[in-house]
């Protein structure tokens, strides 16, 4: 990782800079494979976006897939990893808690990127970059926090189960999304029947199974298709009959269709 704005001390993360003179601080990197950031926290709340690429955030709360162009905010001190399955271009904001305290989630969301923001993103990046930051830098961060408190979450969150039952089914679909059983099918490999199994849906996820699965071949439709997949070969392995059946599906959930979603 390229740390672009270095601090007194080199050995500290740019996310656990706890100087409030410095209410944003930025990182970037680059990678042409596979990348994994193993479990980790910061002081600081973190916004990750990716200008290219698909990335994977992962909390004990759950899984959020984040498509290029749009970033997802990670609030101080939660448990995190990020994971990229291919090339990815990534930059993030790391956020002084004092800064971050009115208007920004308190949760983890993946956020619809506005383009002005997009590209203070990479502006801020750029300039903490330099040996003699411009003063035009103060006012760009103070533009930064200003767009983050107007940012939307996308639906692009899978909340994940506690209850072992439910895990055994949840674990096998997120191996294999396109798998189309029932939960009285699921119920006799977990051990429970299948209206235990959806009670315990609603219970655990605040949503149906249906709505669940539904949920996880979104992201994995998401993940995919940012990868340069077809929408065909994606449609038939996440289980569905058609194409269009597929597509759908991505525009009842996201608005549009999967080719506009990733070029927006």
């Amino acid at each position: 990782m390229n740390v672009e704005r270095q601090t007194a001390d080199a050995s500290l993360h740019p996310g656990d800079l706890q100087d409030p003179g410095q209410p944003v601080v930025t990182a970037s990197w680059d990678s042409a494979g596979e990348r994994r950031l193993p479990m980790h926290r910061h002081f600081r709340a973190q916004l990750v976006f990716a200008s290219e690429g698909v990335m994977q955030v992962t909390t004990g709360a759950g899984t959020w897939v984040v498509p290029p162009q749009q970033a997802v905010w990670v609030p101080a001190g939660v448990d995190h990893e990020v994971y990229s399955s291919g090339p990815i271009s990534m930059r993030s904001l790391y956020v002084h808690p004092a800064a971050a305290g009115g208007g920004l989630p308190g949760e983890c969301c993946v956020m619809a990127v506005a383009p002005l923001l997009r590209e203070l993103i990479v502006r801020v990046a750029d300039l903490a970059q330099r040996d003699d930051v411009p003063e035009s830098y103060g006012r760009l961060v103070g533009v930064v926090l200003d767009e983050l408190r107007d940012l939307k979450a996308a639906p692009l969150h899978l909340p994940l189960p506690r209850d072992p039952r439910l895990r055994a089914v949840t674990e096998s679909l997120l191996v294999a999304p396109g798998d189309n059983r029932d939960l009285t099918d699921w119920g006799r490999r977990a051990g429970a029947s299948g209206r235990t199994l959806a009670r315990l849906f609603r219970r655990e996820t605040g949503m149906t199974f249906a709505g669940w699965r539904r949920r996880l071949r979104l992201l994995a439709a998401v993940s995919r298709l940012g990868s340069g997949e077809s929408v065909t070969a994606v449609a038939y392995d996440l289980g569905y009959h058609s194409p269009s059946a597929f597509v759908a599906m991505f525009r009842r959930s996201l608005g549009t269709s999967p080719g506009r979603y990733l070029k927006g």
